[in-house]
């Protein structure tokens, strides 16, 4: 018994190493290409391992246009804003609509969820439009704010369950403590729901760090662009007109390190704070 228990904790373990494998590939391809040489990188065939080290690729990105300190500030400020809007918004919501007694506050939560099934690009005209009036484009607070709209009915789902989760024997004894409905949340719900907290903030980053579409329609000028929209415009960056793969390439490492650095950091909360609610 314990020798195939053995075995098949073996061969999971196998599938799940050749499962990481398949998808760090593409990865290891894209680093290695980032720090070939401009010609190397344009090679046909390609070669997949480099044949010398160089980083002219990123010494190259690093310069374009207004430099890319400004587009990974643009794209990190944006985030930035689109956390903190995400759960100054979701976390009072989320609290009310798990502990309050809102009259048909399921239907409600109902109702806030169906945004999920809309997709913000059909709606990206008419917000145009709105935050042209406004002065919001080619702004970061205007974009973040369509960032915010994106991610908030996901955020909303994890942090309603999330408080749902908290014992309401808790939630009694500070209010028998003589505790107000701000000092329950401040000192037993947000220390409680710390998890939910850490996974809306995880998913409003990657969401802002790598949304495009929204970007495009809503800045024009080179100073506003993201990161996204930077590695688009660099594909075409040769003096044919073709693409510059070298450089895409160090784009997309760039790109990739601070969403990986951001899970692997939080992954002990990611897991716990979906799940949060999940069983009663």
């Amino acid at each position: 018994m314990k020798r195939k228990t053995g075995t098949k904790g073996f061969l999971a373990a196998a599938l799940c190493m050749a499962v990481a494998a398949i998808f760090m590939a593409p990865l290891l391809v894209t680093a290695l290409a980032s720090v070939k040489s401009k010609l190397e990188a344009a090679a046909l065939p390609p070669t997949y391992l480099p044949h010398s080290f160089s980083l002219e690729s990123y010494e190259r990105l690093w310069d374009y246009q207004a430099g890319l300190a400004t587009y990974a500030g643009n794209s990190a400020i944006t985030a930035l804003i689109t956390i903190t809007l995400c759960l100054a918004l979701t976390v009072p919501a989320g609290f009310g609509l798990a502990r309050f007694p809102v009259p048909f506050k399921e239907v409600l939560f109902a109702l806030l969820l169906l945004a999920l099934v809309v997709p913000y690009q059909a709606l990206l005209t008419p917000i145009f439009f709105i935050f042209l009036s406004l002065g919001l484009h080619n702004s970061l607070l205007g974009l973040a704010i369509l960032h915010t709209t994106i991610q908030l009915p996901f955020s909303l789902y994890v942090m309603r369950n999330g408080f749902e989760a908290v014992p309401r024997e808790l939630e009694e004894a500070a209010l028998i403590d003589g505790c107000n409905s701000w000092q329950v949340l401040r000192k037993v719900f947000l220390p409680a729901v710390v998890p939910a907290i850490i996974t809306v903030a995880l998913f409003a980053f990657i969401t802002s760090w790598n949304e495009f579409l929204g970007a495009l329609v809503l800045m024009n000028k080179d100073h506003s662009f993201t990161l996204p929209l930077v590695l688009t415009a660099a594909r075409q960056q040769t003096i044919l007109g073709g693409t510059d793969w070298g450089m895409l390439q160090a784009g997309i490492v760039i790109s990739v390190i601070p969403c990986m650095a951001f899970y692997l950091l939080l992954q002990r909360y990611y897991v716990s704070g979906l799940l949060s609610g999940a069983v009663k």
